[in-house]
């Protein structure tokens, strides 16, 4: 078993509270900031979490990382990302921001050009997107389905996206695609039945978009149910375009997480309090779309737990960064820059169910990102800055643009690249 020290870490975030300091405000006593830190890992988990005065000598590791005073934090939870897809929107895209007509089809361009690619072609872009993700501190990504809609390529989808994470969600109820443009109902008996026969042994998480012009509330209940009867869990993108009835269905049901959540009603933060839903904000969407902001603030204070994503799509969101998502929550959505960093770490981690991830100590997963930064706050403080210097996935130290220099103590530094 190998073991790495990582030593000279200016402030530590933890996300253990029981490291809070007298004095600190509650948002930032939830982060269990650490000063002058150190980490042990051995293999892939926290083996100890301190100050660097309280370790003894090496602690027994075999490498060791030098920080020189930098930040560290946990890895990024991205708990929303649609990555297997072939094709381009970008002039989609430029017409929206210039309010120029434009008729190339939306989602069902990207339908169409996934249906179309090789297995290659789409596992290829889709790893892509993972590594840009990891270069930018994301440890851990769930990915969707639902640029096929048909069971042949729903369900390649998911094992091309089980090859990178173990958090996949089928999304055959993304929209209902051209060839059952007059029969709604039909497509969503095929959801239900065979393509999540052969989606389910790929998939962690069932997903409906239930929104004015994809799935009432009636269809997503069934695809929902049909779902948790074959053992995945339920999330929900719900309220994105308007007022609607996904985060009461979600509520309903019990899924775990109701993600965007842009248009809300006072019983809609009150369900989603009341049922325990993560609610999952994903400003990206917003930003690339210039429609309001979620409030982030009503779901705080009602005690909602907040995760941020990216919803990295080729169609209304295509930013793979954390750190873009964590400077929009704290200038777009008034959450503070400790809210937004926990929501983007543990509160990621608690929409995909997760008690392995998004924190920093003994026992976790060890998944660490270095900031450029003497603090956490820089990553709202200078946003667009590519301020991870290098990140540790799974005890591994990653090939990052500005690799951390490491001291092998009787191994081969190769070894953790």
């Amino acid at each position: 078993m190998a073991s790495l020290l990582v030593i000279g870490i200016g402030e530590l975030v933890t996300n253990d509270p029981t490291r809070a300091r007298a004095g600190d405000p509650p948002d930032v006593a939830r982060l269990g900031v650490v000063r002058d830190a150190a980490v042990i890992v051995d293999d892939d988990r926290v083996a100890w979490v301190g100050p660097r005065a309280e370790l003894d000598g090496t602690g027994g590791a075999d490498r060791r990382i030098d920080v020189a005073g930098s930040a560290v934090i946990p890895g990024f939870v991205d708990a929303h990302a649609h990555l297997v897809f072939a094709g381009d929107r970008a002039e989609e895209f430029a017409a929206r921001m210039t309010g120029r007509r434009y008729s190339a089809g939306g989602i069902v361009t990207t339908v169409a050009a996934t249906r179309a690619a090789t297995d290659e072609a789409l596992g290829a872009n889709a790893a892509r997107l993972v590594d840009e993700m990891a270069r930018q501190g994301t440890t851990t990504v769930e990915i969707k389905s639902g640029y096929g809609l048909t069971v042949a390529d729903e369900a390649r989808a998911l094992r091309l996206a089980r090859e990178l994470t173990a958090e996949t969600t089928y999304l055959g109820a993304h929209v209902v695609p051209p060839e059952y443009r007059d029969d709604a109902a039909g497509y969503v008996d095929l959801v239900c039945g065979p393509m999540l026969d052969a989606c389910a042994p790929h998939a962690r998480w069932v997903d409906v978009f239930c929104e004015r012009g994809a799935f009432d509330a009636d269809a997503a209940r069934a695809v929902l149910r049909a779902g948790q009867d074959r053992g995945l869990l339920a999330r929900v993108h719900a309220n994105q375009l308007g007022p609607g009835p996904g985060v009461q269905v979600a509520a309903e049901l019990g899924a775990v997480s109701a993600d965007h959540c842009t248009h809300l009603a006072a019983a809609d933060v009150a369900a989603l309090a009341g049922a325990g839903v993560v609610a999952t904000l994903l400003p990206g969407a917003e930003l690339s779309t210039r429609s309001p902001y979620p409030d982030a603030r009503s779901l705080l204070q009602a005690g909602v737990t907040v995760a941020l994503a990216t919803d990295c799509n080729p169609g209304s969101s295509f930013t793979s960064s954390m750190p873009l998502c964590v400077a929009l929550a704290v200038t777009a959505m008034r959450m503070s820059p400790a809210e937004a960093m926990w929501s983007a770490t543990a509160g990621g981690a608690a929409s995909l169910r997760r008690t392995d991830i998004g924190w920093v100590g003994v026992g976790s997963v060890a998944d660490l990102a270095v900031l450029d930064a003497p603090s956490y706050l820089h990553l709202a403080y200078r946003p667009g800055v590519p301020l991870v210097r290098g990140v540790v996935r799974g005890g591994r130290l990653l090939d990052e643009r500005q690799p951390l220099a490491a001291t092998a103590l009787g191994n081969d530094p190769e070894e953790w690249r």
